[in-house]
């Protein structure tokens, strides 16, 4: 299958248009604008219940926006003429639950959607699968059952598998919260050098450090409003919201930050 032509760089890879999203009376996402430029790192914060992983979902179209529109490369996507399948073979997604298939090996997890889905042959789909796993310190672990490996190799495991499909858009969402602490810097070491290499990102974190390290464009997010943006060192350093500033020092007290 051809890969479809990447637009120019001037045009972000994802772009939000007052995106609204509502479960019942409550309003989860509230206009919210967002552009991610190529081979650029957006990294979400705020507090639980924020709207961080409602954006993630509705972006990869999980779940339906009530108002705005969703653009990948300057396609709406949310237009009710574009299938969603379509779509989602051009966006990564890794959650916080590792998702893994318990009665697949690891390499039959990675390869499952290049086969079914994008009808890669086997044999390429295996090497792309080997190659990922040798690149993220897994090369020895291809036969393994998900069970026989720890959360960060099974959260490592699920990157590959996202980045199998060589997708142009790669969504996070809390990707660590559920591993012992231990274990998170080596999922972290992965994404990191995925920016590296040019990986267009968005994730949402709880890791204020690694946000603040990895990360060119930082939002924070409150009750679905997009309150305060910009670079790492604006947000972190010199926020102008007083919200933002209250969440940042609780963190700081927390010893977060």
């Amino acid at each position: 299958m051809s890969e479809r032509p990447a637009p120019p760089d001037g045009q972000p890879v994802l772009r939000l248009e007052a995106v609204r999203k509502t479960f019942g009376s409550t309003v989860v996402l509230r206009d919210v604008d967002l552009d991610v430029a190529p081979h650029t790192v957006t990294a979400l914060i705020g507090a639980s219940g924020s709207g961080k992983s409602t954006l993630l979902r509705c972006a990869n179209l999980l779940e339906e926006i009530d108002d705005g529109a969703i653009l990948l490369d300057g396609e709406d996507i949310t237009d009710p003429r574009v299938n969603p399948d379509t779509v989602r073979r051009r966006i990564g997604v890794v959650f916080q639950a590792y998702n893994l298939f318990p009665h697949m090996t690891v390499l039959e997890n990675i390869t499952l959607a290049p086969r079914r889905v994008h009808r890669v042959p086997r044999a390429q789909a295996e090497e792309r699968a080997r190659e990922l796993l040798e690149r993220l310190g897994l090369g020895g672990r291809a036969g393994e059952y998900p069970d026989r490996l720890s959360g960060g190799q099974q959260q490592r495991v699920a990157i590959a598998r996202a980045l199998a499909v060589r997708p142009r858009l790669l969504l996070l969402d809390e990707i660590t919260a559920a591993l012992d602490p231990e274990l998170v810097g080596e999922v972290l070491g992965v994404v990191r050098d995925l920016k590296d290499e040019g990986m267009t990102m968005v994730l949402a974190t709880h890791e204020m450090g690694f946000a603040r390290d990895v990360a060119d464009q930082v939002c924070f997010l409150d009750g679905g409003v997009v309150l305060e943006r910009g670079t790492p060192d604006e947000v972190f350093g010199a926020p102008r919201e007083e919200r933002t500033r209250r969440f940042l020092r609780r963190l700081t007290e927390a010893g977060r930050l």
